[in-house]
C-alpha cells in the first residue's frame, strides 16, 4: 500500500506542476506553439476546460479557473490519500 501511497502522491505532484507551467506560458503568447507547452497542455486542458465552463474569463482576458482546478485537484488528492491510508 505503500507503494500505491507514494505513486498517488508524485503523479498528483507531477499534474500540479503540468497545470503550474500551462498557468506560467499562459503569460507568454509565443510559447502556447511550443512542443512541450502543447504536450502539457494535452494532459491538463481536458479538466481544466470543466473549471473554464463553471467560471468564465473575467473581463475576457483574466482566467482564475486555474485557481479553482488547483484547489480541487488538492482536495482530490487528500481524499484519495485518505481513503488509502485508512484501508491498510
Amino acid at each position: 500500500m505503500f507503494f500505491l501511497y507514494h505513486f498517488i502522491d508524485k503523479a498528483f505532484t507531477c499534474y500540479f506542476w503540468m497545470i503550474i507551467i500551462v498557468i506560467i506560458s499562459s503569460w507568454f503568447p509565443e510559447a502556447r506553439d511550443h512542443k512541450i507547452i502543447r504536450f502539457v497542455r494535452r494532459f491538463t486542458d481536458p479538466y481544466m476546460d470543466i473549471f473554464r465552463r463553471v467560471i468564465p474569463p473575467i473581463g475576457g482576458t483574466l482566467d482564475i479557473s486555474p485557481l479553482l482546478a488547483l484547489f480541487m485537484l488538492h482536495i482530490l488528492e487528500a481524499v484519495i490519500k485518505r481513503a488509502i491510508f485508512f484501508s491498510i
